[in-house]
């Protein structure tokens, strides 16, 4: 049976920008695995019911359905355990850790910088449940919430353990790519997809993996839609 993933579109289909669908499309890369996807918005929670689920990534291996990114990629690695993405052990324990960094202290940055960019690659069906959604969770209005140079600062001191390391190896698991580096390429890709601000200085060792990791997978992320496309 192919696999499905569901996956977070914009105001263009072809648009897809969730960091969460990200991983696990790059994991999916990493195993060499054929899948297609399914255009999902931020409203469409009936298409989700089958899942007992409000929001994706979703994946679907025959009967066998799966959710959460993280569970996701565990999942493919024990279903398909050939070149692992998490491993288990050490190895395991590891890109957990690396998972709460990127959503508590990555992903807060980027959202900062990108939050109106953001908003305007929501489909406009889902913009008012977008807006409405976030201000309660940020008790602010979004145009409040929008303060990239702090987000840059925030984004900057996050990741500097990440550019430490990148300057001794090219990617974060060492000499080719694997979980910890589709975490936060996830995030990164995010912000790629729905801004044309960057999020990091040219030359800087992460933009510089970002890059890299555009092409590897026979360039998997390279021909992703962005905003500046549309």
């Amino acid at each position: 049976m192919a696999l499905k993933l569901y996956d977070l579109c914009g105001r263009d289909e072809r648009l897809r920008f969730s960091p969460y669908c990200w991983r696990v499309r790059m994991a999916l890369a990493h195993k060499g695995l054929e899948f297609t996807t399914v255009a999902w918005r931020f409203l469409d929670k009936k298409a989700l019911e089958f899942a007992d689920y409000d929001k994706v990534p979703v994946l679907c291996d025959g009967e066998q359905v799966v959710t959460d990114s993280f569970e996701i990629m565990r999942y493919l690695d024990k279903a398909y355990p050939e070149s692992p993405v998490l491993g288990e052990g050490v190895s395991y324990q590891r890109a957990l850790l690396f998972k709460y960094v990127v959503e508590r202290s990555v992903n807060p940055a980027l959202f900062r910088i990108i939050a109106m960019d953001l908003f305007a690659a929501v489909h406009p069906g889902d913009q008012a449940y977008f807006r409405e959604t976030r201000e309660a969770r940020f008790g602010c209005t979004l145009e409040e919430f929008h303060q990239p140079e702090q987000g840059k600062q925030k984004l900057q001191q996050a990741l500097a353990p990440v550019r430490d390391l990148l300057r001794k190896s090219a990617f974060l698991d060492g000499d080719a790519p694997s979980g910890c580096d589709y975490l936060l390429f996830g995030s990164m890709m995010w912000a790629h997809g729905v801004s044309s601000q960057a999020v990091v200085e040219p030359g800087d060792p992460v933009d510089e993996w970002f890059k890299r990791m555009l092409g590897v997978h026979d360039g998997a992320a390279s021909t992703a839609l962005t905003v500046r496309e549309i």
